[in-house]
């Protein structure tokens, strides 16, 4: 008896919930970003316990969903999605509850900002490893998928530090993490009741077939446990050039975002007398064309050489930025480098998404991202801490001009390296993905 391939039918909703629940999410964080340190500010004044505050949620953050890789894969990232996020949810309504009843000291607070950390990591992976099985649903392009993934995101950025800075000006900071548990809450019902049954199983019995992945290597044995998944998922990733190369690039890049945004920027405020208003305007600048930029990635990005635009996209988003306020340049200038950097940033998340997804086979997906996502962030924690320090010991100038000359080297000299050529030659249909159903072929008569 012949057997045929059964197409599924197309289906946007997978798709559309999978970002639904994202953007939910993730926007409540952004509210929770600005409400949360204002809180900690304006009741205790110690900007020492407000960075200890930030440390404390991206710390178990980054270390939990490096670990959590092998549970998304063996439970089925649907389950670890709408789980982690409850959990999340009730603790940041427990925070202003708690406070009202004048019950939250601040070691039991830091406690419960660690618990919502260690909870987003494996719930934010959980979400993106679902992003590749909702666009074969819908049908469309990993490019297009992964841009659409990136515009939520994107949005979230943009949207949620306006309205949690409006929020806590009007009401105080504890509505604005009120607002964060009601996302969380709404982002695990989304996931748990509105996708199609049956998305976002468990890929661990299929990585135990007895297949090979693309590297060569074995699949974890029948049964494995924790560690042999955990050990498999690093093995593949230490087989993959290409993905090295990215994490690294990414890793220093993040580092050196995260000491612009959180020190470098503030400061050039202050010293420049442009004051606070400078910084909400040239974020609002970068945040409306990165979502500008990430629309037409979702259009027409998997039709480009992915490279080409890339490292152009790099470009754009890097150096330029620290340059523009190491130079006394006027504000329209520095606002215009700053919308330029948003629109090539848009472009950046859907292709490096895309290549993440097309390279790693689906069973291994979870941990080989949630070790790569976790390398990459490894240096967030630290961002701030280091740029602060450079600051104070040489000057903010300085400290300006060389992270833009390390972040042009970083991006722009790491394509020379071969491995990046890698980029351009695994497109949608070399993908590893799970095999067509076979049915039974209809008798001629």
């Amino acid at each position: 008896m012949t057997t045929v391939a059964v197409t599924p039918a197309r289906s946007v909703r997978p798709l559309a919930g999978v970002l639904a629940a994202t953007v939910v999410s993730l926007t409540g964080t952004r509210v929770s970003a600005i409400a949360l340190p204002w809180f900690v500010l304006a009741t205790t004044g110690s900007a020492t316990l407000t960075g200890l505050v930030a440390f404390a949620e991206m710390t178990p953050y980054v270390l939990v969903k490096a670990l959590t890789g092998p549970l998304v894969d063996r439970l089925g990232p649907r389950v670890v999605s709408w789980t982690t996020d409850a959990v999340s949810a009730v603790t940041a309504g427990l925070i202003p509850l708690l406070h009202a009843l004048g019950m939250l000291p601040f070691g039991l607070l830091l406690a419960m900002v660690a618990v919502i950390g260690a909870m987003r990591g494996p719930g934010d992976l959980a979400k993106s490893v679902m992003v590749p099985e909702a666009a074969d649903r819908a049908q469309v392009p990993l490019e297009r998928a992964t841009g659409l993934s990136g515009v939520t995101e994107r949005l979230a950025s943009t949207v949620g530090p306006a309205v949690g800075g409006a929020l806590v000006a009007v009401t105080g900071p504890m509505a604005g993490l009120a607002v964060n548990a009601a996302s969380f809450a709404l982002g695990s019902l989304v996931i748990a009741f509105a996708l199609p049954r049956g998305m976002g199983r468990s890929a661990a019995p299929a990585a135990a077939s007895g297949s090979e992945t693309d590297s060569g290597s074995e699949t974890a044995e029948q049964g494995g446990g924790y560690w042999p998944m955990f050990r498999e998922g690093f093995t593949f990733l230490r087989a993959e050039p290409l993905l090295l190369a990215l994490i690294v690039m990414v890793g220093i890049t993040n580092l050196l975002d995260t000491g612009f945004a959180t020190v470098l920027v503030p400061v050039w405020a202050r010293e420049s007398g442009n004051g606070p208003a400078a910084i909400g305007l040239t974020a609002s600048a970068a945040g409306i064309t990165a979502v500008a930029g990430s629309l037409i990635a979702a259009g027409v990005a998997h039709r480009l050489p992915r490279r080409t635009v890339f490292f152009a996209g790099c470009l754009l988003a890097g150096a330029p930025r620290y340059l523009v306020l190491a130079s006394d340049a006027p504000m329209w200038a520095v606002v215009t480098v700053f919308a330029v950097a948003g629109f090539g940033s848009g472009f950046l998340n859907p292709i490096l998404g895309a290549v993440l997804f097309e390279r790693v086979p689906r069973p291994l997906l979870g941990r080989v991202h949630a070790l790569g996502d976790s390398l990459a962030w490894a240096g967030v924690p630290l961002g701030g801490l280091l740029a602060g320090a450079a600051v104070a010991l040489v000057g903010l100038i300085p400290v300006l001009v060389a992270s833009g000359a390390l972040y042009f080297v970083t991006t722009g000299l790491a394509g020379l390296r071969r491995e990046w050529r890698e980029m351009d030659r695994l497109r949608g249909h070399d993908r590893p993905e799970a095999a067509p159903v076979p049915v039974p072929a209809p008798a001629h008569r």
